[in-house]
Protein backbone atom coordinates (compact mmCIF):
# COMPACT_ATOMS: atom_id res chain seq x y z
CA UNK A 1 0.00 0.00 0.00
CA UNK A 2 2.93 2.52 0.87
CA UNK A 3 4.88 1.70 -2.30
CA UNK A 4 1.14 2.66 -4.27
CA UNK A 5 0.95 5.58 -2.65
CA UNK A 6 4.53 6.46 -3.55
CA UNK A 7 3.49 5.53 -7.26
CA UNK A 8 0.99 7.91 -7.13
CA UNK A 9 3.41 11.12 -6.24
CA UNK A 10 2.60 14.45 -4.32
CA UNK A 11 -1.04 14.45 -5.43
CA UNK A 12 -1.55 11.48 -3.20
CA UNK A 13 -1.29 13.37 -0.18
CA UNK A 14 -4.03 15.86 -0.55
CA UNK A 15 -6.14 12.81 -1.47
CA UNK A 16 -5.68 11.51 1.64
CA UNK A 17 -5.93 14.05 3.47
CA UNK A 18 -9.18 14.61 1.60
CA UNK A 19 -10.42 10.87 2.63
CA UNK A 20 -9.52 10.84 6.49
CA UNK A 21 -11.61 14.17 6.29
CA UNK A 22 -14.70 12.66 4.77
CA UNK A 23 -13.91 9.27 6.79
CA UNK A 24 -14.22 11.66 10.20
CA UNK A 25 -17.07 13.87 9.04
CA UNK A 26 -19.33 10.85 7.87
CA UNK A 27 -18.42 9.21 11.34
CA UNK A 28 -18.97 12.83 13.25
CA UNK A 29 -22.79 13.17 11.20
CA UNK A 30 -23.51 9.42 12.47
CA UNK A 31 -23.37 9.57 15.28
CA UNK A 32 -24.67 13.17 15.61
CA UNK A 33 -27.80 12.83 13.62
CA UNK A 34 -29.40 9.51 15.13
CA UNK A 35 -33.29 9.72 15.08
CA UNK A 36 -33.61 9.48 18.73
CA UNK A 37 -31.44 12.32 19.40
CA UNK A 38 -33.03 14.65 16.81
CA UNK A 39 -36.32 13.67 17.67
CA UNK A 40 -36.65 11.81 20.96
CA UNK A 41 -39.89 9.55 20.77
CA UNK A 42 -40.76 10.42 24.87
CA UNK A 43 -40.56 13.87 23.74
CA UNK A 44 -43.95 14.60 22.50
CA UNK A 45 -46.03 12.76 25.10
CA UNK A 46 -44.23 14.52 27.38
CA UNK A 47 -45.26 17.99 26.73
CA UNK A 48 -48.58 16.79 25.94
CA UNK A 49 -48.45 15.86 29.40
CA UNK A 50 -47.13 18.58 31.33
CA UNK A 51 -49.79 20.77 29.22
CA UNK A 52 -52.87 18.68 30.51
CA UNK A 53 -51.34 19.31 33.93
CA UNK A 54 -51.24 22.90 33.32
CA UNK A 55 -47.12 22.46 34.40
CA UNK A 56 -45.70 23.93 31.19
CA UNK A 57 -43.95 26.83 33.01
CA UNK A 58 -40.51 28.13 32.09
CA UNK A 59 -38.62 25.63 33.92
CA UNK A 60 -39.84 23.00 32.04
CA UNK A 61 -39.85 24.87 28.62
CA UNK A 62 -36.17 25.85 29.50
CA UNK A 63 -35.27 22.43 30.09
CA UNK A 64 -37.33 21.54 26.77
CA UNK A 65 -35.33 23.86 24.95
CA UNK A 66 -31.53 22.41 25.46
CA UNK A 67 -32.80 18.31 25.36
CA UNK A 68 -32.79 18.32 21.72
CA UNK A 69 -33.16 19.94 18.20
CA UNK A 70 -37.04 19.15 18.30
CA UNK A 71 -37.28 20.40 22.01
CA UNK A 72 -35.54 23.25 21.03
CA UNK A 73 -38.02 24.20 18.30
CA UNK A 74 -40.89 23.56 20.17
CA UNK A 75 -39.55 25.08 23.20
CA UNK A 76 -39.22 28.36 21.51
CA UNK A 77 -43.17 28.16 20.21
CA UNK A 78 -44.20 27.21 23.98
CA UNK A 79 -42.50 30.28 25.24
CA UNK A 80 -44.17 33.08 22.74
CA UNK A 81 -47.71 30.61 22.99
CA UNK A 82 -49.42 33.42 25.18
CA UNK A 83 -48.53 36.54 21.99
CA UNK A 84 -50.82 34.79 19.64
CA UNK A 85 -50.74 32.00 16.69
CA UNK A 86 -48.93 33.95 14.39
CA UNK A 87 -45.88 34.88 17.29
CA UNK A 88 -45.74 31.58 17.89
CA UNK A 89 -45.30 30.35 14.47
CA UNK A 90 -42.63 33.06 13.32
CA UNK A 91 -40.37 32.50 17.11
CA UNK A 92 -40.93 28.58 15.66
CA UNK A 93 -39.60 29.57 12.34
CA UNK A 94 -36.47 31.53 13.39
CA UNK A 95 -35.08 28.80 15.78
CA UNK A 96 -35.59 26.37 13.55
CA UNK A 97 -33.65 27.85 10.98
CA UNK A 98 -30.55 28.00 13.40
CA UNK A 99 -31.43 24.27 14.13
CA UNK A 100 -31.37 23.59 10.40
CA UNK A 101 -28.36 25.32 10.28
CA UNK A 102 -26.75 22.90 12.76
CA UNK A 103 -27.64 19.73 11.61
CA UNK A 104 -26.37 21.04 8.04
CA UNK A 105 -23.03 21.44 9.91
CA UNK A 106 -20.15 20.23 7.64
CA UNK A 107 -21.94 18.62 5.09
CA UNK A 108 -20.90 21.47 2.80
CA UNK A 109 -17.13 20.64 3.59
CA UNK A 110 -18.00 16.70 2.63
CA UNK A 111 -20.18 18.23 -0.31
CA UNK A 112 -16.54 20.26 -0.81
CA UNK A 113 -14.62 16.94 -0.94
CA UNK A 114 -16.72 14.88 -3.23
CA UNK A 115 -16.32 17.50 -5.81
CA UNK A 116 -12.22 18.26 -5.15
CA UNK A 117 -11.52 14.56 -5.06
CA UNK A 118 -11.77 13.52 -8.60
CA UNK A 119 -10.63 16.94 -9.59
CA UNK A 120 -7.16 16.11 -7.75
CA UNK A 121 -6.82 12.90 -9.54
CA UNK A 122 -7.48 14.39 -12.91
CA UNK A 123 -4.87 17.11 -12.27
CA UNK A 124 -2.12 14.01 -11.15
CA UNK A 125 -3.45 11.90 -14.49
CA UNK A 126 -1.67 15.11 -16.53
CA UNK A 127 0.52 15.72 -14.24
CA UNK A 128 1.62 12.04 -14.90
CA UNK A 129 0.90 12.05 -18.61
CA UNK A 130 3.00 15.14 -18.56
CA UNK A 131 5.75 13.42 -17.12
CA UNK A 132 5.44 10.44 -20.04
CA UNK A 133 6.05 13.29 -22.82
CA UNK A 134 8.69 14.59 -20.94
CA UNK A 135 10.34 11.12 -20.94
CA UNK A 136 9.48 10.34 -24.90
CA UNK A 137 10.98 13.52 -25.64
CA UNK A 138 14.38 12.74 -23.42
CA UNK A 139 14.43 9.16 -24.08
CA UNK A 140 11.93 8.10 -26.88
CA UNK A 141 9.87 5.28 -26.98
CA UNK A 142 12.40 2.20 -26.98
CA UNK A 143 12.20 1.69 -23.30
CA UNK A 144 9.28 1.25 -22.23
CA UNK A 145 10.60 1.36 -17.91
CA UNK A 146 10.84 5.13 -18.55
CA UNK A 147 6.98 5.57 -19.56
CA UNK A 148 5.50 3.38 -16.38
CA UNK A 149 6.39 5.63 -13.64
CA UNK A 150 4.54 8.69 -15.56
CA UNK A 151 1.53 6.39 -16.61
CA UNK A 152 1.43 4.40 -13.05
CA UNK A 153 1.18 7.89 -11.36
CA UNK A 154 -1.34 9.10 -13.47
CA UNK A 155 -3.86 6.21 -13.47
CA UNK A 156 -3.06 6.02 -9.62
CA UNK A 157 -4.05 9.50 -8.54
CA UNK A 158 -7.08 9.20 -10.87
CA UNK A 159 -8.32 5.74 -9.23
CA UNK A 160 -7.62 7.30 -5.89
CA UNK A 161 -9.76 10.76 -6.16
CA UNK A 162 -12.37 8.40 -7.29
CA UNK A 163 -12.14 6.13 -4.41
CA UNK A 164 -12.66 9.39 -2.28
CA UNK A 165 -15.47 10.97 -4.08
CA UNK A 166 -17.99 8.47 -4.61
CA UNK A 167 -18.51 7.11 -1.20
CA UNK A 168 -18.34 10.95 -0.14
CA UNK A 169 -21.14 11.88 -2.57
CA UNK A 170 -23.40 9.04 -1.49
CA UNK A 171 -22.93 9.71 2.44
CA UNK A 172 -23.65 13.88 1.44
CA UNK A 173 -26.84 12.80 -0.41
CA UNK A 174 -27.82 10.37 2.33
CA UNK A 175 -27.10 13.04 5.31
CA UNK A 176 -29.03 16.20 3.15
CA UNK A 177 -32.01 13.74 2.85
CA UNK A 178 -31.86 12.84 6.32
CA UNK A 179 -31.71 16.28 7.09
CA UNK A 180 -34.85 17.15 4.93
CA UNK A 181 -37.26 14.05 6.80
CA UNK A 182 -35.94 15.40 10.15
CA UNK A 183 -37.11 19.18 9.35
CA UNK A 184 -40.27 17.91 8.03
CA UNK A 185 -40.98 15.94 11.04
CA UNK A 186 -40.22 18.88 12.99
CA UNK A 187 -42.34 21.28 11.12
CA UNK A 188 -45.31 18.65 11.32
CA UNK A 189 -44.61 18.77 14.88
CA UNK A 190 -44.64 22.47 15.69
CA UNK A 191 -47.73 22.94 13.47
CA UNK A 192 -49.91 20.26 15.79
CA UNK A 193 -48.06 22.01 18.48
CA UNK A 194 -49.71 25.55 17.67
CA UNK A 195 -53.14 24.23 16.82
CA UNK A 196 -53.50 22.41 20.26
CA UNK A 197 -52.51 24.96 22.38
CA UNK A 198 -55.01 28.05 20.94
CA UNK A 199 -57.59 25.08 20.04
CA UNK A 200 -57.34 24.38 24.00
CA UNK A 201 -57.36 28.20 24.37
CA UNK A 202 -60.24 28.90 22.01
CA UNK A 203 -62.09 26.65 23.95
CA UNK A 204 -61.26 27.94 27.12
CA UNK A 205 -62.94 30.90 25.58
Amino acid sequence: MIELIKSGGWLMLPIILCSIAAMAIIGERFWSLRKNKILPPELIPQIWKLHRDRKLDSNAIRSLKVSSPLGAVLAAGLANSAHGREMMRVSIEEVGRQVVHELERFLNTLGTIASIAPLLGLLGTVVGMIKVFSAIMLHGVGDPGILAGGISEALITTAAGLTVAIPSLIFHRYFERLVEEYVLNMEEEALRLIDIIHGDREEMK
